[in-house]
């Protein structure tokens, strides 16, 4: 535990001898290399990693197109148990660049492409599989975070700006699945998952 702090005091040390950069990454960075890697160092020491596994995301050409080996290096798991997940035959693929603040992505089966929110854009960025095209998929959106689809076929969203949870019919209604408990508004729901029974 004492090694612990020392690490952690020494970190802080560090921190003040950084020239301050105005970027939101770098802060993030600063304090995520600063702070929180200390605290999760004996996690990463558990794991065991395969050799050909890398721990740090490479240089890369992010359309797939040739990725550098199977099974990709830059999908990595923290936790043995999510490794049976790990599809060996794909690539991490760059789908989009340019969206503010990118949330929520939600995969349409039927339709063959993937939603997902540009919240502070106020509008909904929809992938299309036939020929990789982006295009805005609901604007405004409410400020929506979370989506997904129900066994109907229908997407749900968790609006922030609505402070709601809506449904969007097949004839392009909007159902209001929920927009208060206990009594009170709800503040920015966020993250919906469809039960088989139906239920939210």
């Amino acid at each position: 535990m004492n090694k612990k702090i020392t690490d952690m005091n020494s970190n802080a040390d560090q921190l003040k001898s950084i020239t301050p950069d105005p970027t939101r990454r770098r802060l993030i960075k600063t304090i995520t290399g600063a702070a929180v890697l200390p605290l999760f160092s004996d996690l990463a020491r558990s794991q065991t990693i395969p050799d050909d596994i890398s721990t740090v995301a490479s240089s890369r050409d992010w359309s797939g197109n040739n990725p550098i080996r199977y099974p990709d290096p830059d999908i990595i798991t923290l936790d043995p148990s999510f490794r049976r997940c790990l599809q060996f035959n794909s690539p991490i693929l760059r789908l989009h660049t340019g969206t503010l603040w990118a949330e929520g992505p939600a995969w349409n089966g039927v339709g063959r492409f993937l939603v997902w929110s540009d919240i502070p854009n106020n509008q909904q960025m929809r992938w299309i599989e036939d020929d990789a095209r982006v295009t805005s998929f609901r604007s405004p959106s409410g400020n929506s975070n979370g989506n997904t689809f129900d066994f109907q076929g229908r997407q749900l969203s968790a609006e922030h700006g609505g402070r709601r949870v809506v449904r969007y019919e097949q004839n392009g209604s909007i159902t209001v699945i929920a927009d208060s408990y206990d009594g009170k508004r709800l503040n920015s729901p966020n993250d919906l998952v469809v039960h088989p029974d139906g239920s939210i």
